[in-house]
């Protein structure tokens, strides 16, 4: 098996996991989460969303958030823009990147931003000189890549023109998000392996939803395509408010204990994540995704049972 040696796994849970919390989560707790994260190695955090606070009422405190955590050298602190409104938060914020969210498919990018794609991307030219003029790198996000809930597959010239689309802004890096959790292994390296022969200047990254316990899985066949920006959620948190049945992305923890367990470095302290992991879940009323926070790792090691006297 033919793997990278080194992989940047990038933490979305602040800002993917929060948003689907029906259940306010404290802007001091918020804070606290990001903070330890920024501690354990990550070379990038996306740590909220300017999207409307009617739309996604956890992330409304996206202002304060920025403005008050601690933002640790040879970190970046992402922030998801769905619009020209967001831009300009945004850019009051001074995020280090900026994730630029549509999805692929009409009816998903109706359902999510209440637009056309080719209205999302005419609104997206407007966006990407403003950003790049204030010093913050844009990434182009594409949901629903390996599945729309509403269409089914996508073609591959619909993912071609839409990164061409991308390339044209100037935009270097391609988030693909398998948003529903319906890809499968073959069908995410072939994916990742055209997009990489195609767009060869362009960084790939995936950001993959556990819905259908693939993952992981998905993870390995996009490393095997070339793919060494990944995505993951502390506690396998997340999910898409407009996509029905949309789970957790793969917890972080998961992802990094694979990772290493492999040989492929991730320079992340998997003992810290799982410990932030354990103290999320007394900030969410349900069950984390997270098979590191219920079996531990494979060191972990338990005492041998004392032998017992024979009967008889």
């Amino acid at each position: 098996m033919r793997l990278p040696s080194k992989v940047q796994v990038m933490e979305v849970g602040p800002r993917d996991g929060f948003q689907m919390e029906r259940q306010w989560i404290p802007t001091e707790k918020k804070i606290e989460i990001v903070n330890d994260l920024s501690r354990l190695g990550f070379k990038e955090i996306q740590v909220t969303s300017f999207v409307h606070p009617k739309a996604v009422p956890n992330l409304a405190d996206a202002d304060e958030l920025l403005a008050r955590i601690d933002r640790v050298p040879g970190v970046k602190y992402q922030a998801l823009v769905p619009n020209l409104r967001g831009m300009q938060r945004a850019l009051a914020a001074k995020p280090d990147r900026i994730h630029l969210m549509m999805s692929v498919t009409e009816s998903h990018n109706r359902a999510n931003a209440n637009r056309s794609v080719e209205e999302s991307l005419k609104e997206f030219e407007q966006l990407v000189p403003m950003a790049l003029e204030a010093g913050i790198e844009p990434e182009a996000g594409l949901a629903c890549v390996f599945g729309c809930p509403f269409e089914g597959e996508v073609p591959w010239e619909r993912l071609e023109w839409v990164a061409k689309r991308y390339q044209g802004m100037g935009i270097k890096g391609l988030n693909l998000g398998d948003t529903i959790g319906v890809g499968n292994p073959r069908q995410v390296h072939d994916i990742c392996a055209r997009l990489l022969d195609r767009f060869p200047e362009m960084q790939i990254s995936l950001h993959c939803h556990n819905t259908r316990d693939m993952a992981l899985a998905n993870t390995v066949a996009a490393m095997q395509a070339g793919v060494t920006h990944i995505d993951g959620a502390v506690g396998g948190m997340g999910g898409c408010p407009y996509a029905p049945g949309a789970t957790g992305n793969v917890a972080t923890e998961d992802l990094v204990n694979m990772l290493q367990e492999m040989g492929v470095e991730t320079g992340i302290d998997l003992d810290g994540l799982i410990a932030v992991s354990k103290k999320l879940q007394d900030l969410v009323p349900h069950p984390l995704d997270s098979c590191m926070v219920k079996a531990g790792k494979r060191t972990d090691l338990k005492p041998a049972p004392k032998a017992q006297k024979k009967v008889g």
